[in-house]
């Protein structure tokens, strides 16, 4: 909503300005131009980007508009869930946990957690690794360097949109001087026509500058770091997660595991010590 919310105010001051100066606005909405900015912006990013990392743009436009990180309440539940688990492995082995993390979706204690249960790569997260657990004695620095390469390469493949639009976004201050130049081409093959004509064909050839522009560091600019930030949040849930698991392993009791994991959480939405206390109670 925030993000609609800006792109008006962005296009609502420009426009603003524009009618204070008795601009006539009929001028900038220039089809051709549009045509040659989109197809160069469309053109540019399948030329530079790998079929995969086109397939992660396209998912990742819907989060443009969508919250950011996880809220107190999900990092709550998180943190409820892993303690459950941790509990369930000191009081029955790690065995009895073998079949919730094959199939979490029908687990019992899964289940009542639903914004973990529906975050998948959160879910493969946790089961790849308490696998990782019961299978193996791996000590906890070992597991440590294990969960941060994990983590490494979600954070990669998170960037990549971000880091893709935000070279179209780059290129288009060049598109748009593109534009401008055939428009100056178009003019002056009407250099014969009166000055009216000819003004309006210089305007239409400098729209293209103007839009360029624009889109640049109106729309691309701010919809990449947009992309980049909420990468960076979702980031946070991971090592939540991993500060929980390397505890446990380690030998901490589970309100100290999960403990570990509340003090990963930035402060905007760290829930305190009573508030997490009170959720494993509960």
């Amino acid at each position: 909503m925030l993000v609609i919310v800006g792109m008006v105010i962005t296009l609502g001051a420009i426009l603003s300005g524009y009618l204070m100066e008795h601009g006539n606005v009929a001028m900038l909405v220039n089809i051709p131009e549009f045509v040659i900015l989109g197809g160069c912006a469309i053109g540019s990013l399948v030329v530079s980007s790998p079929p995969a990392v086109i397939k992660l743009i396209i998912g990742s436009i819907s989060t443009v508009f969508g919250k950011g990180g996880a809220e107190k309440h999900e990092y709550l539940e998180l943190l409820s869930l892993l303690f459950i688990v941790f509990s369930k492995v000191r009081k029955e082995g790690l065995i009895s946990i073998e079949q919730d993390v094959e199939d979490p979706s029908k687990s019992a204690i899964f289940t009542k957690y639903k914004s973990v249960l529906e975050n998948k790569k959160a879910m493969g997260f946790i089961c790849d690794n308490l696998k990782v657990i019961i299978t193996t004695n791996m000590p906890p620095h070992e597991l440590s360097d294990l969960l941060e390469i994990d983590i490494e390469a979600n954070a990669h493949e998170a960037l990549l949109p971000s880091q893709s639009i935000s070279k179209v976004g780059d290129s288009m201050p060049g598109f748009g001087i593109v534009a401008a130049v055939l428009g100056v081409v178009v003019t002056m093959g009407k250099i014969n026509e009166p000055p009216e004509v000819l003004g309006h064909s210089i305007g239409s050839a400098l729209v293209g500058t103007f839009l360029g522009i624009l889109m640049a560091y109106g729309f691309f600019g701010p919809v990449s770091t947009n992309l980049e930030l909420k990468a960076k949040e979702g980031e946070v849930y991971f090592q939540v997660i991993k500060a929980s698991l390397v505890a446990f392993v380690g030998g901490a009791a589970p309100q100290i595991a999960v403990e570990s994991g509340r003090r990963a959480i930035p402060n905007s939405e760290r829930p305190s010590f009573a508030e997490l206390e009170e959720a494993i109670r509960k």
